[in-house]
């Protein structure tokens, strides 16, 4: 574990807790003090670097949870090592870092990079991919979205509404609908009075594949109520939605109603256990599983277009090189 701090932390959780065929063995931080305590904590070793954690013997693969703009000598040591790899989102902050790590893997021959996008995972996206798939409501034709989080921290940047939040529905619209993106563009409704004026929050990240099909994605970063995740398709016989995902309903004297969770780790964990217990169990195989490195980039080539709507009026052409056969 490479940056074992909040969400690398909850992956050990999981992986000591309800995941089978794996163990955190070796820990690395940029801050030595926290990969000593996790390692203390958990009876692991902490080495003072991560390319010495992942030449250490004792580790058959490794994930990285460090922030993204680290990922990239980390990812490219791993694909060097022969090592499996699971990178937490994004792979790279930048397209031309992702296409660096796909020329190393490809040149290396193996498939050894796994990108962490934990919605592919998730139960109820994968009841709309299959409905979709069936062929049973036709094709697709409109996909609508929302992201909402009850707040951000201070250093949540203004093009992180993109790159950081939005990238979650670019990876799942990608898989969902099994097509690129070709254009993207940003609606800018009024600003939230309750946090952060340097970000436009919310915003309306508006996608069109190579089809046709429109993606309109709500970004609502300082919603305040919780962290409410929308989802509905709709296609030429009729329309999917994700469901509200409570487990409890209660009735009492002020009506019927259920809790909304607060957290991506709430919402998603089910999903987070299926992703990394595939990676695990694929990894131990000597097997590929879950997103690719061309997902990381091609995810990355979206979120430039998109960063670059937010500045730039009207559409923003997605750029990005034809799909190599490697990862076909």
């Amino acid at each position: 574990m490479i940056g074992p701090g909040g969400m690398g932390q909850a992956h050990i959780e999981r992986i000591h807790s309800v995941i089978a065929g794996g163990r955190v063995v070796a820990v690395s931080d940029v801050n030595a003090a926290t990969a000593q305590a996790v390692a203390d904590r958990i009876g692991a070793t902490a080495y003072a670097t991560s390319a010495e954690l992942i030449a250490s013997p004792d580790v058959d693969a490794v994930m990285i949870c460090s922030h993204g703009p680290a990922h990239e000598p980390d990812v490219l040591a791993c694909i060097a090592a022969g090592k499996p790899v699971f990178c937490e989102k994004p792979l790279t902050p930048t397209a031309d870092a992702a296409l660096r790590i796909m020329q190393a893997e490809q040149a290396g021959g193996r498939k050894l990079v796994t990108v962490g996008f934990m919605r592919r995972f998730d139960a109820s996206y994968r009841e709309m991919k299959a409905i979709l798939d069936s062929g049973e409501l036709g094709e697709a034709l409109m996909v609508h979205c929302a992201h909402r989080n009850p707040t951000v921290p201070d250093f949540y940047t203004w093009d992180m509404a993109i790159n950081d939040t939005a990238i979650h529905e670019i990876d799942t619209m990608r898989w969902l609908l099994g097509e690129e993106f070709v254009s993207a563009r940003v609606d800018k409704p009024k600003k939230t009075s309750l946090r952060f004026e340097h970000l436009q929050d919310p915003l309306v990240l508006v996608l069109e594949t190579a089809s046709g099909v429109r993606v309109d994605d709500e970004v609502f970063v300082n919603c305040q109520y919780g962290y409410d995740i929308r989802c509905e398709l709709v296609a030429e016989k009729g329309a999917v939605s994700l469901a509200d995902q409570n487990v409890v309903t209660r009735r009492d004297a002020v009506g019927r109603n259920n809790r909304i969770a607060m957290n991506h780790n709430e919402r998603f964990w089910g999903a987070f256990v299926t992703e990394v217990q595939e990676w695990i169990t694929a990894a131990a195989k000597g097997e590929h599983s879950g997103s690719s490195s061309w997902d990381g980039y091609a995810a990355a080539c979206v979120c430039d277009a998109g960063v670059k709507a937010l500045t730039d009026d009207g559409v923003v052409p997605v750029q990005m090189i034809a799909k190599p056969e490697f990862y076909v």
